[in-house]
């Protein structure tokens, strides 16, 4: 894959080459548009992607890894791509012991991860990861639900990878979200190929 960067879009972005990692969830996130590419299917949740990634890490040595995926929100549309720089662990609760909410005790992690690049033009998001699929989401700490991103992004950081996260919003994560997402996951390649290849 030919380098290439689209200086009017991306604000901090290292080239997309053949070192670049591209990390979904499930195949059906990349729906054959990315079949081309470096491309790792870490499979559903926290414990899977953290194993994948850091095995993919230690193999391809990646020079930027990109995290495409679906996810839920009652803040944005559905069909919307947002790019995500701020990721919490939404299940991550200790407070009873005086710890903040979503702090990993004894990590010496903030309790909001701040890592990515933001890519101009697109909304920024505030990622919640949890090993749930959320169906009544009503917390104003993050506008984006999905399962993997928290791990993929603190793995990227300690390792000193660049990292993007785009997720395409399949759901509002109200009680319709199973439905919705059936329906709206295979359109989420794409909106991301639109967004990254739209130059080519």
């Amino acid at each position: 894959m030919a380098a290439l960067q689209h200086k009017d879009i991306f604000s901090s972005l290292p080239l997309i080459d053949s070192r670049t990692l591209f990390v979904f969830a499930l195949a059906s996130e990349a729906a054959g548009e990315f079949d081309h590419i470096h491309k790792l299917v870490c499979g559903i949740g926290k414990i899977s992607a953290a194993y994948q990634i850091t095995k993919a890490i230690h193999i391809h040595k990646p020079s930027l890894i990109i995290n495409l995926g679906s996810a839920g929100s009652n803040v944005f549309s559905k069909g919307e791509v947002v790019c995500c720089t701020q990721f919490v662990q939404r299940d991550m609760n200790v407070c009873a012991m005086g710890y903040a909410p979503y702090e990993t005790p004894l990590s010496g992690i903030d309790p909001v991860l701040h890592y990515g690049i933001k890519i101009n033009g697109l909304p920024q998001g505030v990622c919640g990861t949890g090993d749930n699929f959320e169906v009544s989401h009503s917390c104003a700490d993050y506008n984006i639900l999905d399962m993997e991103a928290y791990a993929l992004a603190l793995v990227a950081m300690k390792e000193q990878i660049p990292f993007l996260c785009l997720k395409y919003i399949s759901d509002g994560a109200d009680g319709a979200a199973p439905e919705n997402w059936t329906l709206q996951v295979h359109k989420a390649a794409e909106a991301f190929k639109a967004v990254l290849f739209a130059g080519e």
